[in-house]
């Protein structure tokens, strides 16, 4: 794997920042709930439950989570409720951990694979152009020639929009007219970045949800087609939620997942919701890495998703 940079100060400062709103509306609701109380009992747990729920983790990766620190109770015979957040801690990381998501320190390729072609999904209005830009921008930063393919041919302001991040950052895009087939498009793109000997290739897809079979028979068809010039295209099938949509987030990822095989997750809006808990309950329901997070709107604001410090900023003071 190449590996640029480290997780520094002003990451973590940009993290700390865009789950601000998580950090106050919920986690310092346990550290009200447990005033007063010396260990954590069965009342204790309810109120943990309710509020963990009330972030979209989702339910059942709640119930996992009270659940863990139960037993961990029952064996430890006395849990002080001074020890209810490090032991939160702990099992939230470890979740991630068991569900594939690995820490990382910044941006990252397979360099035995050239190009990466990375297959971008979502609904429209979830941050996926954008996001699409703002990765473009940090592989370019890392010394990587990129190529963008505008494969979602349904929409104008889709293919305007990702013409303009690639003039703004200086990368290559591929596009034909408005209607065209979406898998010629990601096959010239494809043709277009090996003869120029491109490192990363990233496709933008149309995204509707009007009815899943036209949406996998969609995607499957640019995914053959990619094949017959990268055998092994896509290496990666990004799907881009909305972090800020809470369950409806689940949603999306319960349809896309059905649709195709995306590996690899990337959560937005963060910076603007109370809803942070949904990146732990998609990852552990799902059984997906989430790989990237959206934490403002500047280009230093989408990072890569480092378990560790997520975690770590979720509960710091």
């Amino acid at each position: 794997m190449a590996l640029f940079g480290l997780f520094n100060k002003e990451k973590k400062e940009t993290l700390d920042r865009g789950l601000s709103k998580t950090k106050e509306s919920v986690f310092s609701k346990i550290t009200r709930a447990i005033i007063g109380k010396s260990r954590v009992d069965d009342s204790v747990l309810d109120e943990l439950e309710e509020i963990l729920i009330s972030s979209d983790v989702g339910v059942d990766t709640t119930l996992k989570i009270i659940s863990r620190i139960e037993k961990r109770a029952s064996t430890e015979k006395y849990v002080s409720t001074d020890e209810l957040t490090t032991i939160l801690r702990e099992e939230i990381a470890t979740l991630l951990t068991e569900n594939k998501t690995e820490d990382m320190e910044d941006f990252t390729i397979p360099s035995e694979k050239k190009p990466y072609v990375i297959m971008v999904v979502g609904v429209n209005g979830v941050g996926k152009t954008t996001t699409i830009g703002k990765l473009a921008y940090h592989f370019k930063k890392n010394g990587l020639k990129v190529f963008l393919g505008a494969a979602d041919t349904f929409r104008a302001a889709a293919v305007e929009q990702l013409v303009i991040w690639s003039q703004r950052i200086g990368v290559t895009i591929v596009k034909q007219n408005m209607g065209s087939d979406p898998a010629s498009v990601a096959y010239d793109t494809l043709q277009s970045a090996k003869t120029n000997d491109a490192d990363v290739v990233i496709i933008d897809t149309a995204g509707r949800l009007h009815n899943k079979i036209n949406l996998m028979n969609e995607l499957t068809k640019i995914k053959n087609v990619m094949k017959k010039i990268v055998p092994d295209a896509p290496h990666e099938i990004l799907l881009i939620l909305d972090g800020s949509t809470g369950q409806n987030a689940f949603e999306q990822a319960k349809q896309f997942t059905a649709a195709t095989d995306v590996n690899a997750l990337a959560v937005t809006k963060l910076d603007g919701t109370a809803k942070g808990g949904v990146v732990i309950g998609i990852s552990d329901q799902f059984h997906i890495p989430v790989k990237y997070i959206g934490l403002g709107e500047g280009m230093e604001d989408l990072q890569v998703f480092n378990k560790r410090e997520f975690v770590n900023s979720l509960f710091r003071g």
